[in-house]
């Protein structure tokens, strides 16, 4: 997945907002564990602001933020909040149900990828170790162990 000298991606799975549906998350939460990535994960109801502190002090190469019930409106912010704190390089994934006419806004905001029902392990893997490999590149500095 990675090189061998380098410690394995860092990927933050959570929700924010209001919904509690969480099973979904979990289960992606540990396609990406198995992947040989390190998961983040937290429970449901994360606010914006404890996501980007979170993000900073984990040092994660991903997000990946589970939408159920309408949360996904407010990522927008939650890229704003990232960008200002210095956490532009982070990819930022979303999975759940996000209607089509509502993606392209997500698009615009940041989001390298909306996930809905139906997206394999393989997809998501690959994706987010795309988007991990991409945000190291990014970043400023040497992460070999």
């Amino acid at each position: 997945m990675i090189d061998a000298g380098m410690r394995p991606l860092r990927v933050l799975v959570t929700k924010i907002g209001l919904d509690g549906h969480d099973r979904g998350s979990r289960i992606v939460a540990a396609y990406l564990r198995d992947a040989g990535m390190e998961v983040i994960y937290t429970p449901p109801w994360q606010t914006i602001g404890g996501v980007v502190k979170l993000a900073t002090e984990e040092d994660v190469d991903v997000i990946g933020i589970s939408s159920l019930a309408t949360d996904h409106l407010i990522v927008p912010k939650m890229m704003d909040a990232l960008r200002a704190a210095g956490l532009g390089h982070v990819g930022v994934v979303v999975g759940g149900i996000v209607p089509e006419a509502e993606q392209p806004a997500l698009a615009a905001a940041g989001i390298s990828r909306v996930f809905g029902p139906g997206a394999t392990r393989e997809e998501i893997v690959e994706c987010v170790t795309a988007l991990g490999q991409k945000s190291r590149a990014e970043r400023v500095g040497d992460y070999s162990e």
